[in-house]
């Protein structure tokens, strides 16, 4: 795929604005999960480079074995990845049945259960992106098939600084330590998703690795939390919860922590301590895949394959939340399918996955603006932001760096030439970028 030329950016809907950079100042930030510190996509560090090209600006990039949309994690100097390899075809290896109200069905873009699978952990430098390690974590048959868009290596491991935490899901819960020796490995069951493969990322709390497992027609959901030293389960809690594909989010209340999850059925808090819930409300009526983000007292829940939905839920209630004033507004257009959204000071920004953006005021839901790219592309990423600014990746490859506030403005845009389905990570001066097969290390600074 030939890099792509952006000259031809318009202002129809944009004002194209080219910045030139300040002297870089560098926070000591780690990105240690899915979306970075507490799951919101927003690195608090500046000078962070906002053009680059083949020539320009790119630190450094590595070639990447096999397909992942997991995104890199990264502390200290240290950036991991995980990746999945497909092996040769398994004589009789199909992916388990698929049954609804007593039917068997397949969607047409289920594949991947008749191939063996290789699912690594890879370790490398974040200076000079050399690989310093890579284990095998799992190696053979794969319980369920996947979308053939996805890749069995998509859920982003999680960090505490100690040790690296990773979800297979069927494939089996992970612990490794910074060395690459494994601690413990363990298993919630066996999880199907209709053939759609994984995408849930683990998250923790306290002493606790918390995995949500929803699955199929919503039979055997539940959501889990297992011991971060032994593996050993801690509670699990049922959920009457079709397949998900979100990453559930901590949310720190008045009084107390609370773990919000995505639903088609309901959005339900709990205690992540214990598994038991505080309080639920009615859900996103579509595959939930969107994370959730929080702030301004609020926690912002999103969806959009069937019904466009963003609501804004104030937490620290308990019980059945429906027609309370805890359900504080409600938005019925502009979602995406995947992309999650982000919220940026005061402004909630939603993005659909052919580059539609909305622009809410976060504590009201009050329409800002709607807007769409120069440029039509689809977009898989979800967008992360920094100093002001907002950056999006296209399938392409292609970032649009966006002037975060009430009117819509490009910044620049750049191309990597290679498609891009990761979602990106900020640390330490660097914008990581996983291609299709090559990561990227993006950084105007002097090099450490």
């Amino acid at each position: 795929m030939q890099a792509k030329d952006h000259h031809y950016l318009c202002p129809i809907l944009f004002l194209l604005v080219i910045t030139t950079a300040n002297s870089p100042v560098y926070a000591q930030t780690n990105w240690p999960q899915w979306r970075g510190a507490g799951g919101a996509g927003i690195s608090s560090e500046t000078g962070l480079p906002t053009e680059w090209s083949d020539t320009k600006n790119i630190r450094w990039k590595t070639a990447i074995p096999g397909r992942g949309h997991s995104s890199p994690i990264v502390w200290g100097t240290k950036v991991f990845l995980t990746t999945s390899i497909e092996g040769p075809i398994v004589p009789g290896a199909e992916a388990v049945r698929h049954i609804h109200k007593g039917q068997e069905y397949k969607h047409p873009d289920s594949v991947g259960a008749d191939h063996s699978y290789t699912l690594k952990l890879l370790c490398l430098d974040l200076a000079s992106g050399k690989l310093l390690w890579d284990r095998t974590v799992y190696e053979g048959r794969v319980y369920d098939n996947r979308h053939r868009k996805n890749t069995y290596a998509s859920a982003t491991p999680a960090t505490d600084g100690q040790y690296l935490y990773l979800s297979f899901e069927a494939e089996g819960i992970y612990c490794y330590d910074f060395a690459g020796k494994r601690i413990w490995k363990t298993s919630l069951g066996q999880i199907a998703k209709g053939g759609m493969g994984p995408g849930t990322s683990p998250v923790l709390y306290q002493n606790l690795v918390i995995l949500q497992c929803d699955q199929e027609y919503g039979e055997g959901s539940f959501i889990a939390a297992v011991e971060k030293k032994t593996g050993k389960e801690v509670w699990r809690t049922a959920r009457d919860q079709r397949r998900s594909w979100a990453t559930p989010l901590l949310v720190q209340s008045d009084k107390r922590t609370e773990l919000v999850t995505s639903g088609p059925r309901w959005i339900i808090s709990y205690d992540p301590a214990t598994g038991k819930e505080f309080w639920r409300a009615p859900g996103v009526e579509s595959n939930p895949i969107p994370s959730p983000v929080a702030g301004k007292d609020l926690v912002f829940v999103t969806a959009g394959s069937d019904a466009k939905r963003a609501v804004a839920i104030r937490p620290g209630g308990s019980g059945d939340l429906t027609e309370t004033a805890n359900l504080v507004w409600r938005y019925d257009k502009g979602t995406a399918y995947v992309p999650s959204p982000i919220l940026y000071d005061e402004y909630l920004y939603l993005m659909t996955d052919g580059g539609a953006l909305t622009c809410l005021e976060a504590a009201t839901g009050k329409l800002i603006y709607q807007a769409r790219l120069p440029v039509a592309a689809q977009f898989t990423a979800s967008p992360v932001a920094f100093e002001g600014k907002i950056m999006i990746v296209s399938e392409d490859g292609d970032s649009f760096i966006l002037k975060a506030g009430p009117t819509p403005q490009v910044l620049s845009a750049n191309s990597l030439g290679e498609p891009v389905y990761a979602s990106p990570a900020i640390a330490n001066g660097n914008i990581l970028i996983r291609g299709a097969s090559t990561l990227y290390c993006i950084s105007n600074g002097p090099p450490k």
